[in-house]
């Protein structure tokens, strides 16, 4: 027998094997048969990668690959066998786990709640039935707390009720219709998300404070009252909440003239992404904490961002921050003469009479006037008898903004 008919006969040898495969997977009934066509099907594999076909010729169009049909037919066959197989206890544990982890990571309505008791009392009377046990609402102080709890229960009673693939098929079909209807039901129930801005408003009180509408559009009326009122809560909730450039740029307004402490997390949070409205907050706030700190003295050498590095020496200035003064005096000698009178002015707010002498340099040295005009204010800023003396020798100055400053030292 020459190569070529080997080659044919070992092809037609697994091509029958194949068909013979087929013919099984049609008659299979559990999932042992389906575990001996696994088998099966691996042999032929292993058996075809034996044979060694020879490589079909590259210079003939059309050219047939036995070895590459072969192998695409078996992985239809692995692919027809999974189909076949189950379903399993585990795929409704699975689907009872999606729908848990969907209530505990949603935010939802009263309305939505009320109705995910409905669904979940429900399933879990469907569980009862097919599983013949007993299952409750579990014992929690919050409604998603108590279903997730409720599920995470309900889930280990399908796992201790070793339902068999073979001999519990319709009960593990039935529970995973009733896992449908949970999930469905889950997706139903009105969430957060499900609102309109103003809905959400609404069930949140913001609008309750409206005997009338003063200023349109209303939203901004009910801003000012919570700011008259110091409903910090109220103007951060509208902060979060309005899209519109309008409402949040009179909620950082409110913020600025409130500066409330209760605003130091969220805002700490905006600041962290660069948010130089929230900043300027922190800055009215006035409160220098640890976390504060950490995250604008990283700002103070943002020189590709000189509006960042200005907002931030301004919040740092009017918190007095002490740490800040050796980071912004670097500043003084920065490219950019906005950022430089920027810094010189922060550090005659924070009053650190470590300042006093790199201002002196800044107010003898720096080529431009408004430089050395902050540079003077802040060392009028500081006040002690060395800082006035260091600007009041510029009375006769070539700029009449530093001379302005010089008169008051003097």
């Amino acid at each position: 027998m020459s190569d070529e008919e080997a080659s044919e006969s070992a092809v037609d040898s697994l091509r029958d094997r194949i068909e013979s495969i087929q013919d099984d997977l049609e008659a299979a009934e559990t999932e042992s048969d389906l575990d001996e066509i696994d088998a099966e099907i691996e042999a032929v594999r292993d058996d075809l990668e034996a044979a060694d076909l020879p490589e079909p010729d590259e210079d003939e169009e059309d050219a047939e690959d036995p070895a590459a049909e072969l192998e695409s037919d078996l992985d239809d066959l692995e692919s027809a066998v999974e189909d076949e197989r189950g379903p399993y206890a585990d795929d409704v544990v699975a689907e009872i786990d999606d729908a848990k982890a969907d209530i505990a990571e949603t935010r939802w309505t009263e309305q939505g709640e009320s109705e995910l008791v409905e669904v979940v009392e429900s399933f879990l009377a469907d569980l009862e039935a097919e599983l013949d046990t007993s299952l409750s609402l579990a014992d929690r102080d919050d409604v998603p707390s108590r279903l997730t709890a409720t599920l995470e229960n309900a889930g280990v009673a399908v796992e201790d009720a070793t339902l068999d693939p073979d001999d519990d098929a319709e009960t593990i079909a039935a529970l995973l219709e009733a896992t449908d209807d949970l999930a469905a039901g889950v997706d139903d129930a009105q969430s957060w998300s499900d609102l309109s801005v103003r809905e959400q408003l609404e069930y949140q009180g913001y609008y309750d404070v409206l005997d009338h509408v003063k200023d349109y559009p209303p939203e901004w009326h009910a801003l000012k009252v919570h700011e008259k009122r110091g409903n910090v809560e109220m103007v951060l909730l509208a902060l979060e909440t309005f899209d519109s450039d309008f409402m949040q740029e009179h909620c950082i307004e409110a913020l600025i003239r409130m500066g409330p402490e209760e605003a130091i997390e969220p805002m700490l949070e905006r600041a962290g992404k660069r948010d130089r409205d929230a900043i300027t907050v922190l800055g009215k706030i006035g409160v220098a904490d640890e976390d504060v700190l950490e995250t604008l003295l990283d700002y103070v050498d943002a020189e590709s961002d000189p509006l960042l590095q200005k907002t931030t020496f301004k919040a740092l200035g009017e918190m007095g921050a002490e740490e800040a003064v050796q980071p912004i005096a670097d500043q003084l000698v920065t490219d950019n003469a906005d950022v430089r009178s920027a810094a010189a002015r922060a550090l005659g707010l924070i009053g650190d009479t470590r300042a006093i002498d790199p201002l002196a340099d800044v107010l003898d040295s720096d080529e431009e006037d408004t430089v050395r005009a902050s540079a003077a204010w802040a060392l009028n800023q500081i006040g002690t008898e060395d800082a006035l003396e260091a600007v009041s020798g510029y009375a006769d100055d070539r700029s009449y903004i530093v001379q302005a400053e010089a008169e008051k030292a003097v």
